[in-house]
């Protein structure tokens, strides 16, 4: 961010070089590819928290999707203002069991139909669930199987609550 700050302060000079350079910017951002890497640059979506090894949607904001839940069509980042973390899964309803997170972590059905695309990465597989954190990043990818799941919740929200 800083990098691209001082590029700013830069291009705001008035000198002729300047000026070549400023119009050869213009020219780039017209493009399609270049304008949306910089638009995910000034807006934060270019970040990514290192999470290990998985679907390139662990570590990244997640998008803000528009998915329909059984209460009917929602937006994702609209579940986040209670700024409680969600388990959005995508796949079967029911077919997680958080109940030792229950007070602290927001389960949520949901379906999502269309191709998912991410700012600077494009297309990427659908997942079948993401644990969000408050913040929006996606702490944990993955499927029924649960497997990372427990270790995520553990990390990311605490030990389990007593029964």
């Amino acid at each position: 961010m800083l990098r691209l700050t001082v590029a700013q302060t830069a291009l705001g000079r008035g000198d002729d070089r300047t000026e070549a350079l400023r119009e050869t910017m213009s020219e780039l951002l017209r493009m399609d590819e270049p304008r949306k890497r910089y638009a995910a640059i000034m807006s934060g979506l270019d970040i990514h928290y290192d999470l290990g090894e998985g679907h390139p949607l662990l570590g990244r904001r997640m998008p803000d999707l528009d998915v329909v839940s059984s209460n009917g069509p929602l937006r994702v980042f609209t579940l986040l203002h209670a700024a409680r973390p969600v388990l959005l899964n995508l796949d079967e309803p029911g077919g997680f069991d958080i109940t030792p997170w229950a007070s602290r972590v927001q389960l949520i059905d949901a379906k999502y139909d269309r191709a998912w695309e991410l700012p600077v990465l494009g297309r990427v597989t659908a997942p079948s669930a993401v644990l969000i954190r408050p913040d929006g990043y996606v702490a944990w990818v993955g499927d029924r199987t649960q497997r990372g799941l427990t270790d995520a919740l553990i990390t990311w929200f605490g030990p389990p609550a007593a029964a």
